[in-house]
């Protein structure tokens, strides 16, 4: 899901007459009367606009002796839990839980006030009108969006490195809400077994028994037991606040705890998961590979060694663009310029690993790529780096 609740992007609205915000605004405030014993009015409130399953609003607290904040926010899940699925309620509601046990210089994320698993609804924190990532790298200031790129590495380091021996507690968590507790993604397997058929139907290129065991085995090795800690999953830059204590962020419907160098690989293939990805200057990559290091090497002291952790990010780096083509390929998406990017990026890491067998087949396929999309096709960088 998407909110934004910048004052760069797009203003929420006040919606009175909104049937969906009113229920949302009641559903808040029957949370908080049960939470703090006494009711709470909620007044003008305010639609963010955003995507996804819920109603997102921000409304004034009349009045409280509680010592609330003045504004908070609203995440009301109107539809009933999936079946068969994980809940993204219950994978959001969970994700605040575990945040707000922690001290508040650890918390990456707004505090979490109220819930209620019958109501399905989150009462948390509200940001304010802080620009988002997003904001800023389409903006017209280099430096600013410099900083915010490092400062969205470094949170999301400490995300990593203050949940990394919390899973047991996310999954007894998750129990209580009555969500599935191991979600693993299987988009990686299906694109290993299917991209190679896709890529030389597509693009005539090759692949490889050699590239085809590496992938099988990253995809195995990405399911160890090392290296996990809590992801948002979603890592859209309109999904980062960049407030005045560093980058926070917003939505976890999707969030659960995974192998961290997933999140990781995502520095080096910005925005992957995004319709229209753009390019970051060279060097910002590994800079924002440093800035994640930093924080993370107090519990991961392994990867102050730069070919372990430069081997593991391969690995992964190879799942993103294998898993992004595949979905290209298969038809959902149009992102060729991005796709010719990320493979050609994906040759020059694996020959500073000397892993030149992936090297080559990267280059073939970005070439490929190139001729079946372009010819010339190159990723324009975001705005605030042109």
């Amino acid at each position: 899901m998407t909110v934004d609740t910048s004052e760069e992007g797009t203003a929420g609205t006040a919606a009175t007459n909104d049937p969906a915000v009113a229920a949302a605004v009641a559903a808040g405030e029957v949370v908080l009367e049960h939470r703090f014993g006494s009711a709470i009015a909620l007044v003008e409130p305010e639609h963010l606009p955003g995507s996804g399953p819920a109603t997102v609003v921000r409304a004034r607290i009349a009045s409280s002796p509680f010592g609330l904040p003045r504004t908070l926010v609203i995440k009301h899940y109107p539809d009933p839990a999936p079946k068969g699925a994980p809940d993204p309620f219950a994978q959001e509601a969970v994700s605040y839980q575990l945040f707000t046990a922690l001290p508040a210089e650890d918390r990456m994320c707004p505090e979490l006030l109220a819930h209620d698993g019958t109501q399905r609804v989150l009462v948390i924190d509200d940001l304010g009108h802080a620009p988002t990532l997003r904001d800023k790298l389409l903006g017209h200031d280099a430096r600013a969006a410099e900083r915010s790129l490092l400062s969205w590495a470094r949170s999301l380091g400490r995300m990593h490195a203050t949940t990394a021996s919390r899973e047991a507690d996310f999954d007894a968590l998750l129990r209580r809400l009555g969500g599935p507790v191991k979600h693993e993604d299987s988009a990686p397997v299906t694109a290993c077994a299917q991209l190679p058929a896709l890529i030389e139907e597509h693009v005539g290129v090759s692949t490889p028994a050699s590239v085809r065991r590496f992938a099988e085995a990253a995809c195995v090795r990405a399911k160890s037991l090392a290296y996990r800690a809590f992801s948002p999953v979603d890592l859209s830059p309109d999904n980062n606040l960049v407030t005045s204590g560093g980058v926070r962020f917003l939505d976890f419907e999707r969030g659960r705890v995974r192998n961290a160098l997933i999140d990781a690989a995502h520095l080096r293939v910005p925005f992957a998961s995004c319709a229209e990805p753009l390019a970051l200057p060279a060097g910002m990559s590994e800079a924002m590979v440093a800035a994640w290091r930093s924080e993370v090497v107090g519990v991961w002291p392994g990867l102050s060694d730069s070919d372990v952790l430069f081997t593991h990010l391969l690995d992964h780096q190879l799942l993103l663009v294998w898993v992004n083509t595949w979905r290209v390929l298969a038809g959902d998406g149009a992102k060729p310029a991005a796709l010719v990017t990320w493979w050609r990026n994906l040759d020059a890491d694996a020959t500073r690993l000397g892993e030149d067998e992936i090297a080559a087949h990267a280059a073939a396929v970005a070439a490929g790529l190139d001729e079946h999309y372009g010819p010339g096709l190159a990723l324009p960088l975001y705005p605030a780096f042109r």
